[in-house]
């Protein structure tokens, strides 16, 4: 795997590449960066040309100060895809807030993007409260909350975010010590924090630009749509949430699996892939 920066002008986003062939793009969630497709990626090179960004803020690319809108976050990718690495066609997969902003680029995009992939997460503005369900993701008001998590959790970081990495999971050590650490490596980064929250904090415009988009147009593509079963995956909620977005849904409900699916089920996330991608080829 080799990583590269791309200088978009107001972002410089940090991306890892591998493998030739039709491009597959990766996007990541919070609290995690591109590290989080490491199980999947050397497998998926022997057949693709892999791209896994790190989002605006996140991992190793830059922190702007405002742009995390989804439809904007999804703009810098295509920048990065379109512009810097002329690629007119790919396979798109997101997880966690990867997911909307997958969304967004499909929607911005849709002949572009050959297939979407949506990895336990709904997309906001899709007709239902299950972004936050109904209150149950409680971290989703708090991060909302001007100013107050950033006091209580900066230098507290490994509590916070350990609390997640170890909760939503199927079991506690779905992610090691290991790889928590290169986690919270670049989350202690100045403003990385606020980076992260932001993401949060744009989830009312997220909300209205995603509403808009669905009162007059479905995706075309062929959706991909995967929950984990186990008590903070969004089970079905995910294939749900897409139905009433895209017109053409697959998908369902992968066992013994929390929130973190490339992480706690690369193999049987690989085979999904796979399948999806050979069913639709480049």
């Amino acid at each position: 795997m080799i990583h590269h920066y791309a200088e978009l002008g107001d972002v410089r986003l940090h991306y890892v590449t591998a493998g030739e062939g039709f491009p597959v793009v990766l996007l990541h969630g919070w609290p995690q960066t591109w590290y989080e497709w490491r199980h999947i990626m050397p497998e998926l090179a022997r057949h693709y040309r892999v791209i896994a960004p790190d989002l605006r803020g996140l991992g190793d690319s830059s922190r702007p100060a405002d742009g995390y809108d989804k439809k904007t976050v999804a703009n810098d990718i295509w920048r990065l895809l379109h512009e810097q690495l002329g690629i007119e066609a790919f396979h798109l997969v997101g997880h966690d807030w990867g997911g909307p902003t997958a969304y967004a680029l499909a929607a911005a995009h849709p002949d572009a993007v050959k297939t979407l992939t949506i990895l336990d997460v709904t997309i906001p503005g899709d007709g239902s409260p299950n972004i936050s369900q109904g209150g149950r993701r409680w971290h989703h008001a708090f991060h909302q909350t001007q100013d107050l998590p950033e006091a209580l959790v900066a230098g507290r970081e490994d509590i916070y975010f350990g609390w997640f990495y170890r909760t939503y999971g199927h079991h506690p050590n779905v992610i090691p010590d290991a790889d928590i650490t290169e986690y919270l490596r670049t989350y202690r980064q100045i403003g990385a924090l606020r980076a992260g929250l932001a993401y949060y904090r744009n989830i009312p415009r997220d909300i209205a630009d995603n509403a808009a988009i669905a009162g007059t147009f479905k995706l075309p593509m062929p959706v991909l749509a995967l929950g984990g079963d186990s008590a903070w995956g969004r089970g079905r909620e995910v294939v749900e949430s897409l139905q009433r977005m895209a017109t053409d849904v697959r998908g369902g409900v992968i066992e013994h699996c929390g929130h973190w699916v490339p992480e706690e089920q690369p193999d049987i996330l690989l085979r999904h892939l796979l399948a999806f991608f050979e069913a639709h080829p480049g």
